[in-house]
């Protein structure tokens, strides 16, 4: 199992060791939106997000049904926020989003133009 498997699967056990689902994977708790991981995701599913690099799980509510591969954010933020995603500065916001809401290229635009 590769490491980042085993983190999911320790991080996956609540306090009475039952195993939760992984919706969203994010790499650092200051990341501000996560990667959707399995499909189906709808609009009002309490949704479980792992952050890898402190083995943690938090949870945040589905505002909008998003694809697999696309972004959820996990807070509110404004026009001109700073979007983090891994680790990364991938862009800033133009158009407010909520937490729980479909992160793409409809509220976020890259920095370099």
């Amino acid at each position: 199992m590769n490491q980042a498997a085993a983190g999911a699967s320790s991080a996956a056990k609540g306090e009475a060791g039952e195993r939760k689902t992984i919706h969203i994977v994010l790499h650092e708790a200051k990341d501000t939106v996560g990667v959707a991981v399995i499909e189906g995701i709808k609009a009002g599913s309490q949704l479980n997000a792992w952050i890898m690099d402190e083995d943690e799980i938090v949870t945040v509510n589905a505002k909008q049904d998003i694809p697999i591969g696309h972004k959820v954010a996990l807070k509110d933020m404004k026009v001109g926020d700073t979007v983090f995603k891994y680790g990364v500065d991938i862009g800033k916001v133009v158009a407010p989003i909520t937490a729980g809401e479909h992160a793409h290229v409809h509220n976020i635009k890259t920095k370099r133009w």
